[in-house]
Order: C-alpha cells, then sequence, then structure tokens
C-alpha cells in the first residue's frame, strides 16, 4: 500500500508518503519513501516521485483514499529539458 505517514512535532504535521505492507503500523518500517508532503505551507508542498509511485502501482500496490486525491491535486512532474 502506497499512504502518508506521519512525522513532525507536535501540531506540526510533516508527512512522508511510504510504500508499506498494509499490516503494519503507521509508522512502521517502510519499503521505500516516494515522497513527502507538508500542510502547513500555502499552498500545500508535495513532491512525489512519479515513476517510483507508478511502478508499484503496476505491482499491485493500492493507493490510500488521501493519496489519491494528492496524486489529482499536484500537477505532474515537468521533465527537465
Amino acid at each position: 500500500m502506497i499512504r502518508l505517514a506521519r512525522v513532525g512535532a507536535r501540531k506540526q504535521p510533516y508527512y512522508r508518503v511510504v510504500v508499506i505492507d498494509k499490516e503494519r503500523a503507521r509508522n512502521g518500517r517502510a519499503v521505500e519513501i516516494v515522497g513527502t508532503y507538508n500542510p502547513r505551507t500555502n499552498p500545500a508542498s508535495v513532491d512525489l516521485k512519479r515513476d517510483r509511485i507508478d511502478y508499484w502501482v503496476s505491482k499491485g500496490a493500492q493507493l490510500s483514499d488521501r493519496l489519491d486525491v494528492l496524486l489529482k491535486k499536484a500537477p505532474a512532474a515537468v521533465p527537465a529539458a
């Protein structure tokens, strides 16, 4: 599963986008970190490794509901020229 893992201090949320077994704890050992999400900036900053997310989805990983919304809102990465 690909979902958010909370890091950061109390009342200062910051999230990592992680690939993790569905049964593991929210902040358990992840297979791979594929991005970050900071809701405290205006607008919220989302940094994703789209190629790695697409790879894991092709292998059968499911996106969490919140991450699905973030992927649709975040602009697609523009390849460097």
